[in-house]
């Protein structure tokens, strides 16, 4: 008898780059991850598909990232990007073999063979549509594929409730265009969660509703969250009321009083609980087998025997190199050997497997109960920062396929199995550095924040201005939203504050609040030029996002209690 059941959930984001910009940013950000991440997981998933698997996964896609993967221009590129790619290996090929040096020759060889698998794995099973290929999954009953906030913005720090609702609700839209049925389960960006609170306005209070109401409305019945937020309360056990990070706290009066949660009180992430009553459920992520991937002194990923992301040929700029170790210089990694690091892969699959079936089986033998572990991860990390991420996890789910201890879910159906029996009162906070805000809101980035919450008050405004428009005005609203959107985007702060492309980030930003505020003066007029409008139907077409959008969907929610 299985004793309980695990989910694997890959969380599926990149900021939208759509003709952004080429490399080390912009769009080439999209092209490095579907050859490293998104292709070679399809591939994977296809081919335990035709060997009969039963296996079950959950993926989120973001609706910016699936508006990308399913644009024809970004496709085009793809496939250039592709095709580049086999021969740049194949040249490397024989000019290792010209020099004489045979090992090399052989690890471009490998390279080379398989980017050309994953090009006709792109043209042929999946039909230049990777979305596509992902819906047939779902389909067929394999996947689960969660929606997310359509612009991945940071939804605690949005100060508008109208936000909040148009950020889900575009998301839900561009999910069911894509998807062809409406989603019940959503990850929150960067999990950021914020319940209940009362806040004033015009020297009048009222209740802010939590990210649950917002769920509910929608018919989102499961959402995602950090180990911490259902483990351990408050976020570094300060008192109710407060949001606390390395960068000072939030002070809110929330409607359920909140406090640090007692050893005889605490819930566990092997059991769903109760959000919205009866309608949102929130699973939390296992710490455990999170760790054991991601740790950057005990995770697989960082292997002797695995490729080193960072070492390039200086020709071709392809990775031919291994990790080697954990201090070794660049210039002494050793060569890589796929068939070596093969091996390792199934070593570690052995061991995730009995990880898994080890925290299974002593919760049921604990508690009697039939819980679940869900290990949640960006799916990035498999294939594009991990090389062998995506074969480790394909020999995960064929292990756990066959497992007698462990069955394979998703949320959807373990939540129609294993209803939720207790509520929880979850706290404010993410999964970002000290469980708070900080990630996004420090003395970096506290800049954006009265720019963006300007930008939504002012989009209010307009949908009061114009209820009903038609035309001219209403294709400049409806670019105005979307750039709205685009400007809320986390990723800006987020690469900010990381330093990662923080010049790329705020020119993205500031362009997309420019062309935000140029097309609310206009749409404030009332009436639309025709220069204006070529500019509007510009815009349009150089983002190509979000087609179905709604403008009145961004109209003032405030003190409404929806």
């Amino acid at each position: 008898m299985k004793q309980g059941a695990f989910c694997f959930f890959l969380h599926s984001h990149l900021p939208y780059c759509r003709q952004a910009g080429r490399w080390p940013h912009g769009e080439e950000w999209i092209h490095e991850a579907a050859v490293g991440c998104y292709l070679p997981l399809l591939q994977a998933l296809w081919d335990l598909r035709e060997r009969g698997a039963p296996f079950r996964l959950a993926i989120g896609v973001t609706p910016v990232l699936a508006e990308q993967l399913a644009d024809a221009l970004v496709l085009e590129h793809q496939e250039e990007y592709l095709d580049g790619l086999v021969k740049r290996a194949v040249k490397d090929e024989e000019r290792f073999e010209t020099s004489g040096d045979g090992r090399l020759a052989d690890v471009a060889r490998f390279f080379a063979h398989r980017y050309t698998g994953i090009l006709d794995s792109f043209r042929g099973r999946f039909g230049r549509n990777p979305v596509q290929a992902l819906r047939q999954l779902q389909d067929e009953g394999f996947l689960e594929v969660a929606t997310s906030a359509a612009t991945h913005g940071y939804l605690p720090l949005l100060t508008r409730d109208s936000s909040i609702h148009s950020q889900l609700r575009t998301g839900v839209e561009a999910y069911v265009h894509h998807f062809g049925r409406r989603p019940t389960s959503v990850w929150l960006p960067e999990c950021g969660y914020r319940p209940a609170y009362y806040a004033e306005e015009d020297g009048r209070s009222y209740v802010k509703p939590g990210i649950e109401s917002f769920l509910a409305e929608m018919g989102l019945h499961c959402f995602f969250t950090e180990t911490h937020m259902v483990e351990g309360g408050m976020p570094g056990g300060k008192a109710q009321g407060e949001v606390v990070g390395p960068y000072g706290s939030i002070p809110r009066r929330y409607v359920v009083p909140m406090s640090p949660q007692a050893p005889s009180t605490r819930k566990t992430t092997h059991l769903p609980y109760w959000v919205e009553q009866g309608q949102v459920a929130v699973l939390g992520r296992n710490d455990r087998t999170s760790l054991q991937v991601w740790s950057a002194d005990q995770g697989y990923p960082g292997d002797a025997l695995y490729q080193d992301f960072h070492k390039r040929d200086g020709v071709s700029g392809l990775r031919y190199w291994r990790v080697t170790g954990p201090r070794v210089d660049l210039g002494q990694k050793d060569l890589y050997d796929p068939w070596q690091a093969q091996k390792r892969v199934q070593a570690h699959a052995d061991h995730f497997v009995s990880l898994v079936e080890e925290l299974v089986r002593g919760f049921y033998q604990q508690t009697g109960k039939y819980g679940m572990v869900m290990a949640a991860y960006d799916t990035e990390l498999f294939g594009h920062w991990w090389f062998e991420g995506v074969d480790w996890l394909a020999a995960v789910l064929r292990r756990l396929a066959g497992s007698t201890v462990v069955e394979l879910t998703t949320p959807s159906e373990y939540l129609e199995r294993h209803s939720p029996e207790e509520d929880i009162a979850l706290p404010e906070g993410s999964w970002g550095q000290g469980g708070g805000h900080f990630t996004w809101l420090n003395v970096d980035t506290e800049w954006m924040w009265p720019i963006i919450h300007e930008a939504e008050v002012r989009m209010e405004r307009l949908v009061a201005l114009h209820p009903d428009s038609g035309g001219a005005l209403a294709e400049t609203l409806s670019q105005a939203a979307r750039e709205l959107l685009l400007l809320q985007s986390s990723d800006w702060p987020f690469l900010v504050s990381t330093g990662q492309a923080k010049e790329y980030a705020v020119e993205r930003f500031r362009e997309h609040v420019q062309r935000f505020d140029r097309l609310a003066t206009a749409a404030e007029g009332g009436k639309i030029s025709r220069g204006q409008l070529e500019y509007t139907r510009e815009l349009y077409e150089a983002d190509k996002l979000f087609p179905q959008i709604d403008y009145r969907d961004f109209g003032n929610r405030e003190r409404s209690g929806s």
